[in-house]
């Protein structure tokens, strides 16, 4: 008998499992979505249709022998699950002890999950997914699954093939197509797409349950699994006495989840999974940021008009004070203050808070404290490196009548105007002085993971980065770095390259000197026309590359595209990171194209076209999700003109990157943020130069829905 032709007892059992158990009801509340084995949502080994809440970031770490998993989970939208992981097979090296020592083998893998049907009364939640997508493709699978919930039960089953189902319950419809379908091919660890068995090979029944008991920290499950294990990648099969697994997850918790199971009938698992919600995120207390400056008070009975001087604003104030408490307590480094009729404009680059109501407000506040009641209208412009952006005005009675909590906040936004900076005529009141300096201290980290040679290499260094000023929109920037620790010097496995070796002499660069210069670049800027944009620069541009380029980007106020164009020459530095260079230059440039969709959610596209570090030609499509608060995930993919072969493991570049505004973390305010990005291969091909400065990301405040997406602050 084959396999194939197996009697129906097991997908029977698993039919009856779902059903049988829905008998059982009673008044609980249905099982909260928690993490698998492999870190998306599931029950242990396999998945369900279930997603996280929106924003959810988690990691989960588990271990049933021999494999030990490492998972990312991020929920960037309602409908999609994506996670990228490590496993680590204890009982298999990663290469030879030379290179490796006694590391076990650590194999990469990308997940995506998508929601194709919600849950109904009726209808279950459906979903479709795909394991070890961009990977080595040794645990690859392809499955449909659904999920109903009846009660405080909610059962799944799904069909899966590849490794999830690699018990091969029956024969692949898709055979009737062709039959190329019948038969899986082993994966070939180049680290591609795994096109080529996708949908491939018998197909597996797998699902189960999981009961929320009466104590709402602790969730059960039982599993029927789709794989037998007798064919797991590297002739690494194993033993399964059973194919059904338990197991339970207990909310230590709303942030710590542990997960105990039994799994193939005689094989303990435990794991561990650390969760946030980066869209629901919020700033902790500012206690180390001065209190909002009170409005004036006012007399209880009107002033007469016929005594305001309408002359005083511009005769009698002290602006330079003004521009100081600004500066102070609303973060606002100003450059300029004048008046056209009723209005006051200050023209500044907000350099504390990083919402930027939060800093309209404090200014208002300001100002109402400051000047006579016949300016009816505040304005900043708001500038950045060196160029003005937008211009928000604010009516001053609606914003003291939401201080006051006279009006509330959807009639407050009905006064306040965004607008392209004007070329109007205006009484200068003040000219701050230019500060020719600024610099400061700062520790740096970076590091590289999931190399055979070890799995973390990473240095820690000391830095020092100025800026010295020659007008408001050119300035000379550096860094000095010293190396405190570094472990690079393990980083022996740079990879055959058929391309030169634009990026994977990363370990010289990092060990050959303590005392470096990263970075020594002059860089202007201005603003062309009244929506465009343009920088030049030129120096030693990043830690391998020196040279000049320049970039032009147009950015329409109001709009959801932007497009771009940038051309630099390079020459590679020398491994010491000083002022000699090797013998490999390119030109190098992009053209791009942005987009923002979604008026709910909203999903920034950024897909550039052009010539690569390399010399190779192609394309690198970034998608992120731009969350209300300012947290943002994201992935991309480049590839160009280099073949799989010459690309070397991996095919193309691609990696996953989340982005948080350090305002979340700290207890004084701050426009910095906290970028972690996960590249599971450092190659030659599809590499970009990494520049200092950005138009788009300069302008980023030209979107007004961020601003009134976080209007709340404006009292704050």
């Amino acid at each position: 008998m084959t396999r194939f032709a197996r009697p129906q007892a097991a997908r029977l059992s698993l039919a009856l499992i779902t059903l049988s158990i829905s008998t059982a009801l009673h008044a609980q509340s249905a099982p909260a979505p928690t993490a698998s084995d492999w870190g998306g949502i599931g029950l242990l080994q396999t998945p369900t249709a279930r997603m996280a809440d929106e924003g959810e970031l988690a990691f989960t770490a588990s271990h049933t022998s021999p494999y030990s998993r490492y998972n990312i989970m991020l929920q960037p939208l309602p409908w999609l699950e994506g996670a990228f992981r490590y496993v680590s097979v204890a009982n298999r090296r990663y290469g030879p002890e030379w290179l490796s020592g006694t590391q076990n083998y650590k194999d990469k893998s990308i997940d995506l999950k998508v929601r194709l049907l919600e849950e109904s009364r009726w209808v279950p939640e459906i979903a479709a997914g795909f394991r070890d997508l961009g990977g080595t493709g040794l645990f690859s699978s392809e499955y449909l699954v659904a999920s109903k919930r009846i009660g405080s039960f909610d059962a799944s089953v799904g069909l899966a093939t590849g490794y999830i189902g690699n018990r091969g319950d029956f024969r692949n419809p898709l055979t009737s197509i062709d039959d190329r379908f019948e038969t899986r091919p082993r994966a070939q660890g180049t680290g591609s797409l795994n096109s080529d068995g996708m949908f491939r090979g018998p197909v597996g029944v797998f699902g189960g349950v999981a009961y929320q008991t009466p104590w709402d920290a602790l969730q059960l499950k039982l599993e029927y699994d789709g794989n037998d294990y007798k064919h797991e990648p590297q002739a690494n099969n194993q033993r399964q006495k059973s194919p059904f697994n338990v197991g339970a997850s207990y909310a230590v918790n709303k942030n710590v989840h542990l997960h105990l199971g039994w799994e193939r009938g005689d094989l303990a698992m435990f794991g561990i999974t650390l969760r946030t919600n980066l869209a629901q995120a919020s700033s902790m207390a500012k206690v180390l940021d001065p209190m909002p400056i009170p409005l004036k008070q006012r007399p209880a009975t009107a002033v007469p008009e016929s005594e305001h001087d309408t002359n005083v604003v511009s005769e009698l104030f002290n602006w330079s004070g003004v521009a100081n408490q600004l500066e102070q307590n609303a973060g606002l480094r100003v450059q300029s203050i004048s008046r056209r009729g009723s209005e006051l404009i200050v023209t500044g680059e907000q350099r504390r808070f990083y919402y930027p109501a939060q800093g309209v407000g404090r200014m208002g506040r300001i100002l109402d404290g400051t000047l006579p009641d016949d300016i009816t209208w505040f304005t900043v412009q708001n500038a950045r490196l060196g160029v003005p952006i937008v211009e928000t005005s604010i009516e001053r009675k609606a914003l003291v009548d939401y201080i006051e909590h006279k009006t509330d906040l959807s009639t407050l936004a009905g006064h306040i105007e965004m607008a392209p900076p004007a070329a109007q005529h205006r009484e200068t009141l003040y000219s701050a002085p230019l500060r020719r300096f600024d610099g400061g201290f700062n520790i740096g980290y970076q590091q590289s993971l999931g190399g055979p040679d070890g799995f973390v290499l990473f240095q820690v260094a000391g830095t020092y980065s100025a800026s010295a000023y020659l007008a408001r929109n050119l300035w000379l920037s550096g860094t000095v770095s010293y190396n405190a620790y570094n472990n690079y010097d393990k980083f022996r496995y740079d990879a055959p390259s058929r391309l030169p070796r634009v990026r994977t002499n990363i370990r010289r660069y990092m060990t050959e000197e303590d005392l470096t210069l990263p970075n020594l670049q002059l860089t202007g800027t201005r603003q062309l026309a009244r929506d465009t944009y343009g920088m030049v620069y030129a120096g030693l541009l990043e830690s391998m590359y020196a040279g000049a380029g320049g970039e032009v980007l147009y950015r329409p106020l109001n709009e959801r595209w932007a497009v771009g164009v940038e051309a630099n020459w390079v020459k590679q530095r020398d491994f010491d990171q000083r002022f000699s260079f090797r013998d490999y230059s390119v030109a190098t440039g992009h053209a791009s194209f942005y987009y923002m969709w979604g008026e709910e959610r909203r999903v920034v596209t950024a897909l550039s076209a052009g010539r690569y570090l390399a010399k190779d030609w192609g394309a690198t499509l970034a998608v992120s999700r731009a969350f209300d608060n300012g947290v943002t995930m994201g992935a991309y993919a480049t590839k160009t003109d280099v073949s799989s072969k010459d690309f070397g493991e991996g095919s193309f570049d691609k990696g996953i990157y989340v982005s948080v505004p350090f305002d979340f973390l700290l207890p004084r305010s701050t426009r910095a943020r906290a970028n972690f990005a996960w590249n599971p291969l450092y190659r030659d091909g599809g590499a970009r130069l990494a520049r200092s400065y950005g138009l788009y990301q300069m302008t980023s405040e030209r979107d007004p829905e961020f601003f009134f997406d976080n209007l709340q602050t404006i009292d704050d």
